[in-house]
């Protein structure tokens, strides 16, 4: 099957591997009907993170089930399904009580890789959730949303305590910042703050319904967002970066007593724990349980009450994913959607 392939920094190319197959009898395959790139993609393709060499990549999808293990009961051959970008069983503890992508049998779809023509879907009852009906065009674009920048969006503002009468100021207007802001206005936020740079990027973000822009950094952004609240900070702020600055912008935005949901994957983050003392917030975060979310996300768009597929501003076929890459490392797209 043609798949998307790193073979180092810089380097992604798109070849023939071996056919996806039943591996375990809890296994399903999917033709995948839809893929894309990530932002946590271009952590390797930087070279800030390494991977074995080849890396099949990817951990977003949607598609058909075409094959099912013997183990397989709710999932049938010839669902629509979406999936979570790590697969769990949904029955253990840590499932049950909301946090499925730390799941005691979690597999990261990422180390199966999904930007590809079919895909192994491990633990697939656990997993999958099956769409009704048949998604329009755009309703595909925004369920392959949901399999991870949406879902993680809309835990960052769960775990940021986003409702109503609450501020909340996003850092970072990727497509899980953006996604965040519209989870947060969806969660009844009075006030939403972007933070960004891009005009295109905080165009997106008002018509997600963003009430506010600041464009300012580090301590100049904290400084800003005090001065939109009266000097207290928000109460609610996500941090969907993963960098040292965007941590502690975060924690700076934040009033006393208010909360930070952070979803960017930490890359080089520390925090002094005598400011982190100090500052009287609560930290919650850490990979999204997208499988939470996935039902209630799925209604949503299946009665177009949410468009979230419009972070998806370049679409390439599986062939040019190569240039999809490099489009968003040079910021010329906010996320690619690879079609098969």
């Amino acid at each position: 099957m043609r798949a998307v392939v790193m073979h180092g920094p810089g380097d992604v190319r798109t070849e023939e591997i071996p056919d996806a197959r039943i591996v375990e009898p809890t296994d399903a395959v999917i033709r995948v009907g839809a893929a894309c790139i990530c932002g946590s993609d271009l952590w390797p393709y930087r070279g800030i993170e390494s991977l074995r060499r080849p890396t099949p990549m990817g951990h977003e999808y949607v598609g058909v089930v075409e094959q099912i293990g013997d183990h397989v009961r709710d999932i049938r051959v010839g669902d629509f399904v979406v999936g979570s970008f790590v697969a769990s069983d949904n029955t253990c503890d840590i499932c049950r009580a909301g946090y499925q992508s730390r799941c005691v049998r979690q597999v990261m779809m990422g180390s199966v890789g999904t930007q590809a023509e079919w895909a192994r879907i491990p633990l697939a009852d656990g997993t999958l959730v099956t769409v009704p009906g048949s998604p329009t065009p755009a309703q595909t674009a925004s369920l392959l949303a949901a399999s991870d920048v949406l879902g993680t969006g809309w835990f960052a503002a769960v775990a940021a305590e986003a409702g109503p009468g609450k501020t909340v100021a996003v850092v970072g207007d990727g497509a899980v910042g953006l996604l965040a802001i519209l989870a947060a206005r969806r969660l009844g936020a009075e006030r939403v703050i972007a933070m960004s740079r891009h005009p295109d990027r905080q165009a997106l973000a008002r018509s997600f319904g963003a009430t506010d822009v600041v464009e300012d950094r580090g301590e100049d952004g904290v400084a800003a967002i005090k001065e939109l609240t009266g000097g207290y900070g928000a109460h609610s702020t996500v941090e969907a970066v993963g960098t040292q600055e965007a941590m502690t912008q975060a924690i700076g935005a934040t009033r006393a007593g208010g909360h930070v949901g952070f979803v960017g994957v930490s890359h080089g983050v520390e925090l002094d724990g005598l400011n982190l003392f100090l500052s009287s917030v609560h930290l919650h975060g850490g990979p999204a349980p997208v499988r939470r979310f996935l039902p209630d996300l799925i209604e949503l768009i299946m009665k177009d009450e949410i468009d979230p597929g419009r972070v998806f501003d370049l679409t390439l076929p599986l062939e040019q994913a190569a240039d999809g890459y490099r489009a968003m490392d040079e910021r010329c797209a906010t996320k690619v959607l690879l079609t098969l």
